[in-house]
């Protein structure tokens, strides 16, 4: 609608507005059916992603030496990864009221804390020099990072999917 120019009349109006009938469903049955389609899909894209399809992953997971370092942490044991488990025990001791238990307690979370940031900085490096050598066209730009990050996930709950079994040699 212009300025200056008449009201248009009320079926005008409802015209304009009117949704294409071939995009909005139009009864429950075909709204469930696209609903249904779009969580399929939905279902399927996931699956793709903890698969590790390229395709399905994020820009920050796409590439050759982010595959290598999610591998190269997948198949070691970090203490990273059972950091959550131990704060959450250090949280139920801390409930119990004796001074000696609740120290410990804390002095474990911190060494634990302590022992994750130092073996990340050096995995860090590791991982950084490790893709300079394998990839040497790609950037080592956030790769430790990246690396440290996947260290600190438990590892059923990892995204991608861990590909590779503990041990194994990459």
């Amino acid at each position: 609608m212009t300025k200056n120019a008449p009201t248009p009349k009320r079926k005008d109006a409802e015209k304009a507005n009117k949704v294409n009938s071939i995009s909005a469903p139009q009864t429950k049955a075909t709204k469930g059916r696209d609903k249904a389609a779009i969580k399929a899909r939905r279902i399927e894209q996931r699956a793709a992603f903890m698969r590790g399809d390229e395709n399905a992953l994020p820009m920050r997971d796409r590439g050759p030496a982010k595959r290598f370092v999610r591998n190269y942490i997948d198949s070691r044991r970090n203490i990273g990864e059972f950091f959550l488990p131990v704060v959450a025990s250090v949280l139920v001791l801390s409930v119990i009221h004796n001074k000696f238990i609740s120290l410990i307690a804390i002095l474990l979370m911190y060494a634990a804390m302590l022992y994750t940031v130092v073996s990340g900085v050096f995995m860090s490096r590791k991982i950084r020099k490790e893709v300079a050598t394998r990839f040497p066209s790609e950037s080592t730009k956030g790769v430790g990072m990246y690396g440290w990050l996947r260290s600190t996930q438990m590892r059923r709950m990892r995204a991608p999917a861990p590909q590779v079994q503990r041990g194994e040699k990459i």
